[in-house]
């Protein structure tokens, strides 16, 4: 995991912490972060720059493999206080689960089944549900973090046709004040999901980009786009949704990303996108894209690897 300083673009990297191997996603609570490896979950001290556990997997991947389809975490998310971590986990044998982790006792105490390989967990604002995007069963799955009950809820605004080779799949979402989960797919549909009715409406998205990375950013939702699969046939971009008047600003881009967080510059106050190159797919390159949210214009940073996830402090 790296510590990068965006506002420092000749050298924005500061620090190098070891993880473990092929990490996915990371979350930033209460001085730490947790970050899903293919090992375990790593717990970093963020004031102390180091890690401090690595959390093994109740469904170990029974190897260290990489890319897109590698055994191991995925999505994850924490409790409020950092006490507990929920992590999605793709098994071996194709099929994945949610662990419950207790960080102090450095062990799973719950698993539940979810859908097939979850790209991203989601938290409501309460802390009382966690939310499974499941990337290759046209799914959201709704956990209770109590008990880990579960119930599924399809969100497949273009259908299910085409199965695991179809492009029409939910990646990444965000939740908005109502509580509803917003999943945009393809540049062309925003699924907007009530998790408490278990109902979905679709709404118009304009970029005709396959997207990937979700986040909300004020009023506004971020939505990284990565180009021409599927039904989409337009090139890689970001779209900036005002989610009260549905209008979209779609900004090109030159290169491919995964994810996008919204940052504040310290100094001047002013709201940029970070949009990470570690693309999950052939395309990926050493860097990070920030972009200006008042005016679009755009500049790289140089990061080494493949940045994929990202977390502000």
């Amino acid at each position: 995991m790296l510590v990068i300083d965006p506002a420092a673009a000749g050298n924005p990297v500061e620090d190098r912490i070891p993880v473990g191997a092929a990490p996915w996603d990371v979350y930033v609570v209460d001085g730490r972060a947790f970050v899903s490896t293919a090992e375990g979950v790593a717990v970093v001290d963020l004031d102390d720059r180091r890690r401090t556990a690595l959390i093994p997997y109740a469904n170990p991947a029974g190897g260290i493999g990489y890319g897109e389809y590698r055994a191991g975490g995925t999505g994850i998310v924490a409790s409020a206080d950092g006490a507990t971590v929920y992590v999605a986990v793709l098994r071996a044998d194709g099929t994945s689960v949610l662990e419950k982790m207790d960080v102090a006792g450095g062990r799973t105490v719950g698993t539940v089944e979810v859908g097939l390989r979850p790209f991203d967990l989601l938290l409501s604002a309460d802390g009382s549900e966690i939310y499974t995007i499941d990337h290759d069963s046209f799914s959201v799955h709704v956990v209770n973090p109590a008990t880990l009950a579960a119930r599924r809820i399809e969100v497949a605004p273009f259908g299910t046709q085409g199965g695991l080779a179809s492009w029409e799949k939910p990646h990444y979402g965000a939740v908005d004040d109502a509580g509803n989960l917003l999943l945009p797919y393809q540049g062309l549909a925003l699924a907007v999901v009530d998790p408490v009715r278990g109902t979905v409406t679709v709404e118009e998205m304009t970029a005709n980009s396959h997207q990937h990375g979700t986040v909300l950013a004020g009023d506004a939702l971020l939505v990284v786009g990565t180009g021409a699969f599927g039904n989409a046939t337009g090139s890689p971009n970001l779209t900036v949704r005002d989610l009260g008047s549905g209008a979209e600003e779609v900004v090109p881009l030159n290169r491919l990303h995964e994810n996008v967080i919204p940052w504040i510059h310290p100094e001047t106050g002013r709201l940029y996108a970070l949009l990470s190159g570690g693309y999950t797919r052939d395309g990926f390159w050493p860097g990070i894209t920030v972009v200006d949210l008042e005016t679009f214009e755009q500049h790289e940073l140089e990061v080494p690897g493949r940045p994929q996830s990202l977390a502000a402090t």
